[in-house]
């Protein structure tokens, strides 16, 4: 039976293709494509069960428990999940690993009930080389780098421009010891897929990044990528420090309390809060010192308690040493080692937002220029 297949095509995540991911959980945990659910055809200890058959006695071995594992009534809700899915997303198309003998199963096994739908040639890994070979091209897009001081809104500055690549958002981390999103972060894999599926909106246009180290949280930007923000120009915002207070405030306390509040309830979620934060703080203690970290976590503890009370902007009281004794020290230091670093504008937010809007406008000019010569 000819099984129909589609290639491994970036168009597929482009167009937001919903996509059926056959692998075992694991594999999917470990990264899937943008776009996919996870129906597998084998569960965890199925898959296990049928490695170990496939290395003894080989791959007609393997198929044959792969088919006593799962059939019957476990056969029929796998199929059953695939159905309803394609029945909400009739466009819809299976992946496995390689494109290979899971996918097909399930192409066969849909079939059986009247379903055709095809599957992707080469897979998975063909489609992470495909994103992966899109996001070392998109290296050589021209790039301009937003810095400055923790609390100048950078990240919302890049948000703010339709040509930004939010990377703080691909890795759901905020960058720094306290930017743990409350979710378990992706995995590496899945944050260079968040971050290709955001390129692939932006191909050939000039990118806007926010200054990073190349580690965000538990993620790693990619070498080529990280080395051309590296050479960017930047543009380098400077607000008050009561301003960049608000911000911090906003950020570290504000938005982390919605979040844990909406996915934990009152009392877990402000348990989940408070001990995140402190264990933040007690993870600088070495560069910290520990005086001052004693004094800085006597600091949280009463901010904590006129927090209840309702006095949320008690919290400053230990976020305004942390900025002026830890944090701003350390980014000037940055500054210092690289004195070859180009700032083609340095202003307060708005003033690096409408920089960041002409460079980006040049730079569109300047690419079509180059095209019509070429």
């Amino acid at each position: 039976m000819n099984l129909p297949l589609v290639e491994p095509d970036l168009a597929l995540l482009r167009e937001g293709r919903v996509l059926i991911d056959v692998r075992a959980p694991v594999e999917f945990a470990q990264g899937a494509l943008p776009g996919a659910v996870n129906l597998p055809l084998m569960d965890d200890e199925e898959r296990h069960r049928v490695g170990i058959c496939y290395k003894a006695r080989g791959h007609q071995a393997a198929i044959e428990l792969g088919q006593t594992l799962v059939r019957g009534g476990i056969k029929s809700a796998r199929v059953a999940a695939w159905q309803r899915l394609i029945e909400a997303h009739p466009d819809a198309i299976v992946y496995c690993f390689r494109g290979g003998l899971r996918s097909e199963v399930a192409q066969q096994w849909l079939m059986e009930v009247g379903i055709e739908r095809p599957r992707i040639r080469g897979g998975w890994k063909a489609m992470r080389q495909a994103l992966c070979e899109h996001v070392e091209a998109s290296a050589e897009q021209p790039l301009l780098s937003v810095s400055g001081l923790t609390g100048c809104a950078k990240t919302a500055l890049v948000r703010r421009l339709p040509n930004g690549l939010d990377l703080e958002g691909c890795a759901r981390h905020k960058g720094s010891a306290f930017g743990r999103h409350p979710l378990p972060a992706p995995s590496q894999i899945d944050f260079e897929h968040a971050m290709g599926l955001r390129l692939l909106t932006l191909t050939g246009q000039p990118l806007v990044v926010e200054d990073e180290s190349r580690h965000i949280g538990a993620a790693n930007i990619p070498l080529s990528f990280w080395r051309s923000m590296e050479q960017a120009p930047r543009v380098r915002v400077e607000m008050p420090l009561d301003w960049r207070l608000a911000q911090i405030r906003q950020d570290y306390i504000d938005d982390l309390w919605t979040i844990y509040r909406s996915h934990f309830g009152d009392w877990l979620g402000w348990t989940l809060m408070r001990k995140q934060l402190a264990t933040a703080l007690s993870r600088l203690a070495k560069r910290l010192g520990h005086s001052r970290l004693v004094r800085l976590q006597r600091l949280q503890v009463i901010a904590f308690r006129e927090h209840e009370r309702g006095n949320r902007q008690a919290h400053e009281a230990w976020l305004a040493p942390l900025l002026t004794e830890y944090y701003d020290p350390l980014y000037r230091h940055q500054l210092e080692k690289h004195p070859e670093r180009v700032f083609l504008h340095v202003g307060d937010w708005e003033s690096c937002l409408e920089a960041a809007r002409d460079w980006s406008a040049n730079a569109a000019r300047e690419a079509s220029a180059e095209r019509l010569m070429a």
